[in-house]
């Protein structure tokens, strides 16, 4: 079986399949920001754990620890599903370059399923961010300002 591959037929296959390169690019990067969360959200709850541990005598402080590291964990849920549906998207992406490639150059009837593998990507990209949002949105109502209306600093310039 010899293989020809027309020379025009190739450069538009490339062309074909680079474009969804960029979603790629943007994939890479999200992940890169949520992976960063994760990992201050675990250093967050490490060293709270460790200070929980050594105050046991103060309740109110405990409380509110215990309040955090619940926040905490459900956040660090959304962040690991978040890198997940990323991962499966940057995979299908990936998926519909190769598939768009070989239809181009080798005749491939893979369209349909090209079609699919690009449509499921982008929904899983779709819900990834449904996620950041969502764990953004957790991390600023761990966020107390009620210091701000105290009594005792209502005088005072910052």
């Amino acid at each position: 079986m010899s293989l020809v591959i027309d020379a025009d037929s190739l450069t538009h296959g490339i062309q074909l399949a680079v474009a969804p390169v960029f979603l790629l690019t943007a994939v890479a990067g999200l992940i890169g920001a949520v992976a960063g969360r994760l990992a201050r959200i675990i250093d967050r709850a490490r060293m709270l754990e460790e200070r929980a541990r050594h105050s046991s005598d103060d309740a109110d402080f405990l409380a509110r620890a215990l309040l955090e590291l619940g926040y905490l964990r459900t956040r660090g849920r959304m962040a690991n599903g978040c890198i997940g549906l990323l991962t499966l998207c940057g995979f299908l992406i990936g998926m519909t370059i190769v598939l768009l490639f070989l239809g181009q150059t080798m005749g491939f009837q893979g369209n349909v399923w090209a079609m699919g593998s690009f449509l499921t990507g982008v929904v899983s990209f779709l819900l990834a961010l449904v996620l950041f949002f969502i764990e953004t949105v957790m991390a600023t109502r761990l966020l107390n300002f009620h210091m701000l209306g105290a009594p005792a600093l209502a005088g005072k310039k910052l």
